[in-house]
């Protein structure tokens, strides 16, 4: 046993190593539970009495040669260059998977973009909001239906807190806070008691617009929804407008666009009328300013108010209002190139 541990020791002293692997493979030859120190530690049971105390020095000593041996070659090779520097060891791993943005955020800041070259600023105000602000500022009667438990979520009953069922509300305070002239677009996520389907959601997003000045008219209006509709849409897009009503504007219109698809022929999209609705819109009632304490006498003004899902349809073709928010991957992949 003398004569192997001597071997032994001999060959530890001359070992080298070139690499990572060859350094884990000596660790095996010697230092594992099936290597050459621990087949002798196996035989050491066998060693007379008289001896065991020697070679078990010897032993050890051969152990913590090797031990140290295999430290030194490791040490050895890490503090050499063998790190390739263009690669980042910080990186993920791959294939690293590159996110897109929702087809919503895309609209929804194409929209803002065109009314912020059109001289609007934005203003953002909060999703739950007490009933002056949703309904008593904006002209809406005690006994409207949109103050129904169909249609609004109550939060609160007294006072009233409610989720805001149109970013009107945003409109109200800017109203409050700022002197004419105002120029705002509000957009945002609103919320409606309503059944979930292909064609509504109980939450969605909605894009408004406010300008309050001297001398503001209708004309004013419709000079600005054209321009966004040509730059939303393309160039050769036409618009109408039908007389509706709304609490809050007088007189009142809802505004079509000629179809994309069809180019105002008629299809399946229009359903042959060469005409798609997109947002409502008017002349502030004076009412409103009222409310917010602008004198109506001296100031006039003009809002609208757009849905960005029926906006996302026209641009997209997206037939199901759930598929926005129900976070389907295949779905946003879609969507990627525009980005």
């Amino acid at each position: 046993m003398i004569e192997k541990i001597n071997q032994l020791m001999a060959e530890i002293e001359g070992l080298q190593a070139k690499n990572a692997e060859d350094i884990e493979a000596l660790r095996i030859k010697y230092l594992s539970k099936k290597g050459e120190i621990s087949s002798l530690m196996a035989d050491f049971r066998n060693v007379a009495a008289e001896q065991k105390r020697e070679m078990g020095q010897r032993l050890n000593a051969l152990k913590d040669a090797a031990t140290a041996k295999i430290n030194a070659l490791k040490e050895q090779y890490q503090s050499e260059d063998h790190v390739d520097e263009s690669i980042d060891l910080t990186r993920p791993a791959y294939p690293e998977e590159v996110g897109t943005r929702h087809p919503l955020s895309l609209v929804r800041q194409q929209i803002v973009d065109i009314f912020a070259r059109l001289g609007f600023s934005i203003a953002e105000g909060p999703e739950v909001e007490d009933d002056w602000h949703v309904y008593g500022a904006l002209n809406f009667a005690d006994d409207h239906p949109a103050r129904d438990m169909q249609d609004t979520f109550f939060i609160q009953q007294n006072p009233i807190v409610v989720l805001r069922s149109h970013t009107s509300s945003v409109q109200v305070r800017v109203m409050g806070e700022q002197k004419p002239p105002i120029r705002v677009v509000c957009p945002g996520r609103v919320y409606r008691n309503e059944a979930i389907s292909a064609r509504a959601h109980c939450f969605f997003h909605q894009v408004e617009g406010l300008y309050i000045d001297k001398n503001v008219s209708f004309a004013d209006l419709k000079q600005v929804l054209l321009q966004f509709a040509k730059e939303m849409f393309g160039p050769d897009t036409q618009i109408r407008l039908r007389p509706s009503y709304f609490p809050f504007t007088e007189p009142s219109a809802e505004m079509d666009v000629s179809c994309t698809l069809c180019k105002g022929k008629g299809c399946a999209m229009c359903k042959g009328a060469g005409w798609l609705e997109i947002l409502g819109c008017g002349m502030v009632d004076p009412a409103v300013l009222e409310a917010s304490g602008i004198d109506s006498k001296t100031y006039t003004g003009y809002a609208f108010g757009m849905g960005v899902e029926r906006i996302a349809n026209l641009k997209y073709r997206v037939k199901d209002l759930r598929l926005f928010s129900e976070n389907d991957q295949r779905f946003l992949d879609e969507f990627e190139a525009a980005k």
